[in-house]
């Protein structure tokens, strides 16, 4: 038997092709190989990951690469099934076990023996279905609602999760015992976010389909567009980049869409973006970046304290003229030169008392409050005339509540 580092490209590629997986990411290749691997042992798997994140796709690579491939494979949504009805529907019942039993049912885990049983959201279990289900894990046995008699099934369990599963044992919310029989191998799907040039292979796919799907004129994605979509943190994953394309490809048919016109579908308020992870390392920090911003307002305080002491000294005019004319110039990556014109700065109150009280935090805020009104709202602009980029003034402008 392989190990996981000996599952090939090609082998996760066939079956990203088989289920039609898109994606490129480390992360979701060592998912899909991990999958691929636990496949013929007969273990029980529980995957995890946010909601949206595609975790049905792995139960799906874990039958088909088992052998019960040939018998039936069930996916069964726990958290929608009402609280008196999941052992029913679990397990089965006997005519007559409740009102409305006009007849004997079969439930999953007979329906599925020799198959696989893909609980999702399991989670949502009921603390008394979670005692059934432990059975079953144990010793194969289950009863049906009604029935005193021992039935006996051989199924393959995954479960599926969003939960913070360790956190619900600790409340009491799910069995511990049954945590760990669930969990002999576990399996964690990444986030959109974390996937990096995925948002994007995702989402010429969702076009191309909605095109060929109905006929549509497809679109295509302007270079603002593709780095808002990387830039956004995709709290609802695949699933929610997946809805916001298929709107976009209907109402913005045959056209190029641009980055407004994506955030117009994105939900009301949200401006969370955070960095994505790329397929080229980024070749800066955030805190590089904030110390060449910081340094630049203090060479801007330092230009604006020369300036008044030559004003407090009773300097001519051309002197003040001369200083209109000043030019400070930013080392490093910025490569950014500001002009300190007296005009500009002649409504700040640079008394010795001022200049103390005043924080370097303020003059940032400041700095950045001058900026996006000089470029009139545009953030790009206003980054280029900072001389940061445009994920940092984002951060800045939330940091400092000025959306």
């Amino acid at each position: 038997m392989n190990r996981i580092a000996d599952i090939t490209p090609a082998e996760v590629r066939q079956a990203q092709n088989n289920l039609g997986i898109v994606g490129a990411a480390p992360a979701l290749t060592q998912a899909i190989a991990r999958a691929i691997r636990v496949a013929p042992i007969d273990l029980s798997v529980l995957v995890t990951g946010e909601s949206g994140t595609g975790k049905e796709f792995f139960p799906k690579i874990i039958h088909r690469y088992s052998a019960r491939k040939h018998s039936k494979y069930i996916a069964v949504n726990c958290g929608a099934i009402p609280e008196g009805t999941i052992d029913s529907e679990l397990f089965g019942h006997e005519k007559g076990a409740f009102t409305g039993a006009l007849a004997s049912r079969k439930g999953y885990f007979e329906e599925a023996n020799g198959g696989t049983i893909f609980l999702d959201e399991v989670a949502e279990l009921p603390l008394t279905t979670q005692a059934r289900l432990l059975r079953v894990l144990e010793s194969g046995e289950f009863i049906k609602v009604g029935s005193s008699q021992v039935q006996h099934t051989s199924v393959r369990i995954v479960a599926a999760t969003n939960v913070d599963m360790q956190r619900a044992v600790a409340e009491g919310r799910f069995r511990e015992d049954l945590y760990y029989r669930l969990s002999t191998v576990q399996i964690a799907i990444p986030p959109l976010r974390d996937r990096g040039g995925d948002i994007l292979l995702l989402a010429r796919k969702f076009a191309a389909d909605f095109a060929d799907r109905y006929h549509t004129p497809p679109i295509t994605l302007s270079e603002a567009a593709r780095a808002l979509l990387q830039r956004y943190r995709w709290p609802g994953n695949v699933r929610q980049l997946k809805n916001v394309i298929e709107q976009a490809a209907l109402f913005e048919a045959g056209t190029e869409v641009q980055a407004d016109t994506i955030a117009g579908y994105l939900p009301a308020g949200s401006t969370v973006m955070t960095p994505a992870v790329t397929a080229r390392p980024e070749t800066h920090s955030y805190e590089r970046e904030r110390e060449m911003l910081l340094g630049l307002i203090m060479r801007l305080q330092g230009d604006i304290r020369e300036l008044q002491r030559r004003l407090d000294d009773d300097a001519p005019a051309p002197a003040a003229a001369a200083a209109t004319d000043t030019f400070v110039e930013v080392p490093g990556a910025l490569h950014h030169h500001l002009p300190v014109k007296i005009d500009e700065v002649h409504h700040i109150d640079l008394s010795p008392a001022t200049r103390e009280a005043t924080s370097l935090d303020d003059t940032e805020r400041r700095a950045i409050e001058d900026a996006l009104e000089r470029n009139m709202g545009r953030r790009k602009a206003a980054a280029g005339d900072l001389g940061i980029s445009e994920r940092t003034l984002y951060r800045k402008i939330k940091e400092y509540g000025l959306e």
